[in-house]
């Protein structure tokens, strides 16, 4: 219990502090953050995708239409990734998309170049 109070500790933090990021996106961390919430549980610990990470995918791929928002979204994941620390598994975060049956244009992981994604 201790740790997932823990983890909604960190994630609100990461939602305050990363929310001013990028002026010319409209897309806010905050939103990229509380449509991806769901899927931290899945990211963290695996067991299957909850329908609510996958809604909350799909939303987040209509909400980013344009380049800023693309490039705001992936900084926020980026900045959540981090944030959560080594518990992360990459692969498990980098294979959502697909599994949900959402493309988007730019692999999940900290090592994308948000800059480059279009």
């Amino acid at each position: 219990m201790a740790g997932v109070m823990k983890l909604a500790c960190l994630f609100l933090a990461c939602m305050i502090v990363a929310g001013p990021i990028t002026a010319n996106a409209a897309l806010s961390c905050g939103a990229v953050s509380s449509n991806l919430a769901p899927c931290i549980g899945y990211v963290m610990q695996g067991g299957a995708i909850p329908p609510a990470c996958c809604n909350g995918v799909r939303n987040l791929n209509s909400m980013a239409r344009t380049t800023p928002d693309r490039q705001q979204a992936c900084n926020c994941i980026q900045s959540v990734a981090r944030n959560l620390g080594s518990g992360v598994n990459a692969g498990r975060a980098a294979g959502i998309p697909k599994s949900c049956g959402v493309n988007i244009p730019y692999k999940i992981s900290t090592s994308t170049n948000c800059k480059t994604v279009r």
